[in-house]
């Protein structure tokens, strides 16, 4: 795939809850803005030129892939994984920000968007945000 594969459909604006669970917040904050510099492979650490790769109606959009830009690949800031930091957040509603995960403790730079409430997902992926502007921009990709 190339750039001209891909079209802007607009912007989705996030509300991040740093009290409830900083770490993950702060891994993401950090791949937004791509001040963790460069992996020891050589990318990036940063969300720049990734895509969301993943959309299944009535349920999520997924991106955040920062290694192979697919969905098979990933990491943080620190490391490859990090560990789940809470559950508190729960998926009650559409537009809910969450980790995506292999499992346990499997956190890296996947992260999805709620689009209807999905309960079955918590206490097995940590949420830290939500949508707070551009809702329909989520809603049009999935």
């Amino acid at each position: 795939m190339n750039e001209s594969d891909f079209f802007r459909v607009g912007r989705i604006v996030l509300e991040l809850f740093k009290d409830v669970a900083p770490k993950t917040v702060e891994n993401f904050r950090c791949l937004c803005t791509g001040e963790k510099g460069v992996r020891p492979s050589g990318k990036r650490l940063h969300y720049k030129h990734t895509i969301f790769h993943k959309a299944v109606s009535q349920f999520i959009i997924q991106g955040g892939d920062v290694s192979n830009f697919d969905g098979s690949g990933g990491e943080s800031i620190y490391g490859e994984k990090f560990d789940d930091e809470t559950f508190i957040i729960k998926h009650d509603k559409p537009g809910v920000l969450s980790m995506a995960n292999g499992g346990p403790n499997t956190n890296s730079s996947q992260f999805f968007i709620t689009t209807v409430p999905c309960p079955h997902l918590d206490n097995i992926n940590v949420a830290f945000g939500e949508v707070r502007a551009g809702f329909q921009v989520v809603t049009e990709m999935s």
